[in-house]
Formats: C-alpha cells, sequence, structure tokens
C-alpha cells in the first residue's frame, strides 16, 4: 500500500469521525438520544454522571481494545484504535457547536443521517471506531453468537438501559436514530444505484447484442441456458445499463425480435468500466 493511500485512509477516518463527532454535539447529546453502541453509553453516562463525552467514550473502549488485542492480536486493532481515539478527540472538539433542534423525531432522523454518513466515511477508508463493532467480534469469539446477533444485543441493552435512565419515549426515539444509522450506512457503502441488470432472452442474440454494443455503447455477455419446459438450449443476453437507458434497450429488443423475453431488475452496486470504478488495493 503506498504512503498516499495511507494518509488518505487515515484522513478518511479523521473526516468521518468529525461527522459523528457533528451529529453528537448538534442532534444526540443535547437530545439524551442514546442510539445504542458505546456511545450511546456515553451519551447516557453524560446526562447521568456528567462525564465528558469524549472522554468516556475513549474509557469505555479501552478495555474492549486490550481484550480484543489479546485475542486477536494488537495488528488487528491498529485502526481501530486510531478511530476510537480520533472520534473522543473530536467529540471534545467539537463542544462548541450549537443544538441544531429540539424536537426529538428531526433530531433522532437527522442525528442517525449524519452518524451513518460519518461511520460509512470510516468504513469506506477500511477504519473503525472500536464500539459496538468492537464488543460483537470479543461476543462471537468468547461466546459463538453471530455478528447480528451481537450486535443486536449490546445495542438492545444501551437503548433499554436509555429507557430506563431517562424515558420510554427517548428510548423509541433511540430506536428511530439506529434504525436511520444502519439503512444511511448502507446507502452510503453501497452508492443509491440507478444502474438497471437486464437478461434478454431471444433466438436473435447476436443481433441484439451488436445493437446494445453500436447504438448504447455499452457491453454484454452472451450466456447459455436451456429451457425447463422443451428442454432446448437458448442463448441469453446479460447487460447493465443505467435507468434512463431502459427504454432505449426495450426499443432495441422490440426492433430485433418481438418475442423476446426481456427481464430487467435492479443492480444494487456496478463496478468497472461505465460505472463506478472499484476499490483500490
Amino acid at each position: 500500500m503506498s504512503r498516499f493511500q495511507i494518509i488518505r485512509e487515515y484522513t478518511g477516518v479523521l473526516l468521518g469521525t468529525a461527522v459523528v463527532a457533528a451529529a453528537f454535539q448538534m442532534f444526540l447529546i443535547p437530545n439524551q438520544i442514546a442510539a445504542g453502541g458505546i456511545s450511546g453509553l456515553g451519551v447516557i453516562l453524560f446526562h447521568l454522571l456528567g462525564l465528558p463525552m469524549g472522554i468516556t467514550i475513549f474509557l469505555l473502549n479501552l478495555p474492549l481494545f486490550l481484550l480484543s488485542a489479546k485475542l486477536f492480536g494488537w495488528k488487528f486493532i491498529v485502526r481501530g484504535l486510531f478511530g476510537a481515539v480520533s472520534l473522543s478527540l473530536m467529540v471534545e472538539l467539537l463542544v462548541f457547536l450549537p443544538r441544531v433542534t429540539e424536537d426529538l423525531l428531526l433530531a433522532s432522523l437527522y442525528g442517525g443521517i449524519l452518524m451513518g454518513v460519518g461511520i460509512a466515511l470510516v468504513f469506506g477508508a477500511r477504519g473503525s471506531t472500536g464500539g459496538t463493532v468492537l464488543a460483537a467480534q470479543v461476543l462471537n469469539k468468547l461466546f459463538g453468537f453471530t455478528m447480528g446477533q451481537s450486535l443486536l444485543s449490546v445495542d438492545f441493552l444501551v437503548v433499554t438501559l436509555a429507557g430506563i435512565v431517562f424515558n420510554l419515549e427517548l428510548a423509541m426515539y433511540a430506536l428511530i436514530s439506529l434504525f436511520v444509522t444502519s439503512r444511511v450506512i448502507d446507502l452510503v457503502q453501497e452508492g443509491i444505484s440507478n444502474s438497471k441488470a437486464t437478461l434478454i432472452i431471444s433466438s436473435h442474440t447476436e443481433a441484439i447484442t451488436e445493437r446494445i454494443l453500436r447504438d448504447l455503447d455499452r457491453g454484454a455477455t452472451i450466456l447459455t441456458g436451456k429451457g425447463a419446459y422443451t428442454k432446448e438450449d437458448r442463448d441469453m443476453v446479460l447487460t447493465v445499463v443505467s435507468q434512463s437507458e431502459v427504454p432505449r434497450l426495450k426499443n432495441i429488443v422490440h426492433e430485433v425480435d418481438e418475442r423476446a423475453f426481456v427481464i430487467v431488475g435492479n443492480a444494487q452496486d456496478v463496478l468497472g468500466e461505465g460505472f463506478r470504478p472499484g476499490p483500490e488495493s
């Protein structure tokens, strides 16, 4: 890995943790929304005992890092440790940010959105902030829980504690924020794709493929399949186009073969020439 790429990834972690810290200071902390995880526990302790949020997050993460180092080795936790320290510092450095809204629904929604964007930036830089993910990995290693079960258990405990310390309504808003965060992470990491994967079954695949290459300037792959009813071998064309190109593609297929069978589906993520570049190694 080049020095430039290392610097870029660590810069990505810093940027991501700054966004997460902004979500805390502007939306979550002032509105007592503890949206799961170690950071949610930090929000609870901040309001319950008056402990500084950044320092609390770091101290809560510390035993998890020490245990993880023993279980997985120090090399495994270096990036996570950097992310955890960065998040703790950012939370303290951005303490001057104002409370944006007192509306709990808006705070849970926008706090969740900012949290999701920040965490996705950290993940995109191959980093971590420790916290829930680290706790889940420890539970997985020690007790054999799946990562999904472990993450759900930790978040559920924190939200339940928020309901006890604050009130049930705030716990419900915390669940909203937690859900929004998870969805935004997926959207940022996978992208909001408008690409369509199209499968065309026809007896004129060569002509259709030629038109796709010439008229749409898109690639295509000819696959071979067998009809379940006829038991006959049939060629199929697989191509990926943008949403705006779908009507043109349908017209092309119809012009070549009116009896063609066309399947159009959403392509969640497309990497490669003409679409999104793949990740650098």
